[in-house]
């Protein structure tokens, strides 16, 4: 998308159009990191990757592209300068290696646009849809609860820094670094509360942040944020910032989102977003997923059509799905 010179939201439509009016978000970076081979049992989660082993990074954001991704999210989703501190970096190394997330995806998408356009004339229709494909890197920015790591972003109760003014210094030079690294958009993925919410936009307006942004909730009961906050008003202090341009959900039961997509739209005409996680829960204590409520692929791609027709344009997946989910996704939005 480049650099903010109109509005955000009609870019986003813009690249909508492009997509073919609607646009297909990856799947879980975590899940397939594992996946691949990575130990993620650390607090840094998959942003450790980007220090021990940035070419399986590189790696699961092309599968995410041949599988039909128009948008890739960065390895930065629970990569903060706090948290590569506390592991002994310096603040410059530690603003490299955000940088360097961005870097990765941009290199995955560009090893993807050549790999296509060199595609042998014999298979002209596989090219000229490539062609078609516009791909966007979106710069991952977690919770404060993600980086606490003790599962907190599913909650949103941060104790003594449940204040506006210590979640815009906790987050300033995190967005500043990410916005000037060379993503096309700002991803604000899985805000559990309105409090954060606010320091996010008012952070983009003070800062005079260059790209666009988008904002995604997470809810447990299909009504509220995580925290309990009204969905509608955290869902209107994305639609009041001039930078946002889309509004959504992500890592969210699959059975909650018709619902919640119906909420968002009584507040905002901006474009809405959905990357729902498995339907599994996650277990804070034992730090892992219980897979009992989980849905297959099959479960998960037969609700994509719904959320489409309920006013959803950006349509992924989040913790737990693959990029045979998102294979499925792109085979019935295209």
């Amino acid at each position: 998308m480049g650099h903010v010179t109109r509005d955000p939201t009609a870019m986003m439509r813009a690249f909508l159009q492009d997509a073919g009016g609607c646009a297909v978000i990856d799947g879980g970076l975590a899940t397939e990191l594992e996946a691949n081979g990575a130990d993620l049992n650390d607090p840094l989660w998959s942003a450790k990757c980007l220090i021990s082993s940035p070419h399986l990074i590189r790696k699961v954001h092309l599968d995410y592209l041949e599988a039909g991704a128009n948008i890739i999210t960065t390895a930065s989703y629970q990569a903060t300068i706090q948290g590569f501190e506390s592991k002994g970096f310096s603040r410059e190394q530690s603003e490299a290696l955000l940088r360097k997330s961005v870097e990765i995806a941009c290199e995955a998408r560009d090893i993807f646009v050549k790999g296509c356009s060199k595609v042998p004339s014999s298979a002209h229709e596989k090219q000229a849809t490539s062609k078609q494909r516009p791909v966007l890197v979106a710069a991952s920015v977690g919770s404060y609860g993600a980086y606490l790591a003790d599962g907190s972003e599913y909650s949103g109760d941060y104790g003594t820094a449940n204040k506006l003014e210590y979640l815009k210094d906790f987050h300033r030079r995190r967005i500043q670094v990410l916005a000037e690294a060379g993503a096309d958009l700002i991803a604000f993925e899985t805000i559990p509360n309105k409090l954060e919410a606010q320091a996010y936009a008012e952070l983009l307006e003070e800062n005079d942040i260059k790209i666009p942004a988008w904002f995604a909730f997470n809810s447990k009961d299909g009504t509220n944020v995580v925290s309990g906050d009204s969905l509608i008003e955290c869902a209107s202090i994305a639609d009041s910032c001039p930078k946002v341009a889309a509004v959504g959900i992500n890592c969210t039961p699959p059975r909650f989102i018709h619902g919640l997509i119906l909420s968002i739209q009584k507040v905002t005409d901006k474009p809405i977003l959905i990357y729902p996680n498995s339907g599994e829960r996650y277990d804070p204590d034992k730090k892992e997923w219980v897979e009992s409520t989980g849905v297959s692929d099959v479960d998960f791609v037969s609700y994509v059509t719904i959320w489409r027709q309920a006013g959803a344009a950006l349509i992924g997946g989040c913790c737990r799905t693959t990029p045979n989910t998102i294979r499925a996704v792109a085979r019935v939005l295209h």
